[in-house]
């Protein structure tokens, strides 16, 4: 099966919230996880792709339609035989919440079952630490009573993006650091939701492979343009990360830092639904930075895997990757670059896949 989200720090089915038993077999997840990545399948291409008969993907459909997991789209005539009915994910079926941590903020998205963005809030990091996490609990209140309560009991779980080193980051600003263990136990406790834990970036990555430009690619390498460069190798759509904590100081802080020293002005670098000024010739010298960066990446990594193809994901405007992405693609002929196509916030996105990969699809 093409779909393998990443593993998780914690998976396990839990029978809360949506009821997990009727989700719980192989061949289930296994028709879920080819919907996602193909919409509109019907039960004969579902048959033809996973090797089930007929007789058993029917029974299956029948299931995840009465549990609302599954949609019917409308009748397709016009060939010989009987119409064929598309299938695909009800995006009602189920909801996500996902919380990211990056060097200025604090995101938190609710996406459905097709990785749509349903809520979105950020708060700046300076207001969490293992003392006060208030209002970041009131903010995941917030995103779960964003939907009809007739629709909480759809609510897989909570994902929690974390990036390395977090438990020293003296970014917080207030003075004190943050316990992963005890956030993700605080917020069990008060949303009464399972809470799953992935690193950032790999969580960015496998959001990307659920809902983004990489859901047909099996191999891929994988960019996230943060405050730093990171990376992550995509295989037979396994995600690996390596035993290295490699990051390139390429990323927008140093593109601040840039300006600060020309005493231009830098706050529309960290929002992310802003368009940034024209910078000139900062900008420029750091977008030549990064393809140089991504380029020497690519060539290093190409003595050892052949991988045609990079998506550069990022909070910054789309604009601004997809210009880098082309800059990389002059560069290197051989390489297909794309911009990442989730434009809000991918950490967190990539955070609120997690209950979905570990709940409902093949592993």
């Amino acid at each position: 099966m093409r779909f393998a989200p990443p593993n998780p720090l914690r998976i396990a089915d839990r029978a809360s919230g949506l009821n997990a038993l009727s989700v719980r077999s192989y061949n289930e997840r296994l028709v879920l996880s080819l919907l996602l990545q193909n919409e509109g399948t019907s039960r004969m291409e579902i048959g033809e792709k996973t090797g089930l008969s007929a007789q058993t993907v029917s029974v299956i459909v029948r299931s995840l339609e009465q549990e609302g997991l599954v949609a019917k789209g409308e009748a397709q005539r016009g060939r010989v035989g009987p119409p064929t009915i598309p299938l695909s994910l009800n995006p009602e079926g189920a909801y996500a919440v996902g919380i990211s941590f990056s060097y200025r903020k604090v995101d938190v998205v609710l996406i459905d079952f097709v990785g749509k963005v349903r809520f979105h809030r950020h708060l700046p990091l300076e207001m969490i630490g293992n003392d006060d996490q208030a209002h970041l609990l009131d903010l995941v209140g917030r995103a779960v009573a964003d939907l009809p309560a007739s629709l909480h009991g759809r609510i897989a779980g909570i994902g929690l993006a974390i990036p390395e080193g977090i438990e020293s980051w003296a970014d917080l600003r207030n003075g004190t650091s943050l316990d992963p263990a005890a956030l993700q136990a605080r917020i069990e406790n008060q949303a009464g939701l399972p809470v799953f834990v992935q690193n950032d970036i790999t969580a960015a990555a496998g959001g990307e492979s659920m809902f983004g430009v990489a859901k047909p690619l099996s191999d891929y390498l994988f960019f996230y343009l943060g405050a730093r460069l990171h990376s992550r190798l995509i295989l037979n759509h396994q995600i690996y990360h390596g035993n290295s904590k490699v990051s390139f100081d390429v990323g927008i802080l140093s593109l601040e830092e840039m300006l600060a020293a020309r005493r231009q002005p830098t706050d529309a670098l960290w929002e992310r639904n802003s368009q940034w000024p024209d910078y000139g010739e900062a900008f420029e010298s750091w977008r030549r930075n990064c393809r140089e960066k991504l380029a020497q990446s690519i060539e290093a990594l190409s003595q050892f895997v052949d991988v045609g193809t990079v998506v550069l994901s990022s909070y910054a405007p789309v604009a601004v990757c997809q210009g880098i992405c082309d800059d990389l693609g002059r560069a290197l002929p051989d390489i297909h670059a794309l911009a990442g196509g989730i434009e809000i916030s991918p950490k967190a996105v990539g955070a609120a896949s997690l209950p979905f990969s570990s709940r409902f699809m093949v592993k």
